[in-house]
């Protein structure tokens, strides 16, 4: 194998070891749109409707709840991750909710 052919490889290894070693887990939704929800006014129907379908339900202390997720790793650089957690009521009606990301304030979308 000549040098061209050898630095070829390498360079095919790397990056297949970079792309391999990068991993997306859930479903990006809009941040921006977690200013919308009015807790107490906000229904399950709007929230599916501007999220689109949960990563994960649930229950928390027999209060329904509904997960969005979306996390990014990567071999180099921080990882992000972003996280709403929607809380209903008995009638399907926001009860609370919590953001969180790790993307800097002005970066959310």
């Amino acid at each position: 194998m000549n040098i061209k052919q050898s630095c070829c490889t390498l360079a095919i290894g790397c990056l297949l070891l970079i792309t391999a070693a990068c991993a997306n887990v859930g479903r990006s939704f809009p941040h921006e749109a977690v200013a919308q929800i009015r807790i107490g006014v906000t229904t399950e129907a709007e929230i599916k409707q501007t999220f689109g379908p949960p990563m994960r339900t649930g229950r928390e202390n027999g209060t329904r709840t509904w997960t969005y997720g979306s996390y990014k790793y990567k071999l180099v650089g921080d990882p992000q991750a972003s996280d709403l957690v929607v809380r209903f009521d008995d009638n399907g009606v926001v009860d609370s909710y919590s953001f969180s990301t790790t993307e800097p304030e002005g970066d959310v979308r």
